[in-house]
């Protein structure tokens, strides 16, 4: 019998289950505590509360940076997937994602991910708010 690590066992049980790097940092940021922890019930039952929650900022880190350094023609067509699979327009999706922004940051000292993160997340709203009136102005 193998063992995994908690980060692991998230990665190829959990995540592998989200569609769309934007969705993953969006489901991670909805397990954040006010106190900045994370709570994920069934990972802190196998793994313990310390090792999940380590696995769960280590995961939010990594798909953090997967996200910034993914071409914003890439992050359009992931907002369109991600927003269809949660039933919701991409225009609200990502304002969703913009209201619960300090959850979407692993760490709140990081200044340089937290501008990052939100000129792209400015810049796939405004680009999802330009395509609907481009759209309705051509019908």
């Amino acid at each position: 019998m193998t063992f995994k690590s908690a980060l692991q066992d998230l990665r190829e049980t959990t995540l592998v289950a989200v569609s769309g790097v934007l969705a993953r940092l969006a489901y991670l940021a909805s397990l954040r505590r006010r106190d900045g922890g994370y709570s994920h019930w069934g990972l802190s039952l196998v793994h313990g509360e310390e090792s999940s929650d380590r696995a769960l900022k280590a995961a939010q880190t990594e798909v953090l940076s997967k996200v910034l350094r993914t071409p914003i023609p890439e992050l359009v067509e992931d907002l369109r997937e991600s927003s269809q699979q949660n039933n919701a327009t991409a225009e609200g999706y990502i304002e969703g994602m913009r209201q619960q922004f300090s959850e979407l940051l692993p760490s709140p000292e990081d200044t340089a991910a937290a501008a990052h993160l939100n000129s792209v997340l400015i810049a796939l709203s405004t680009l999802e708010k330009n395509r609907k009136r481009a759209t309705r102005s051509t019908s």
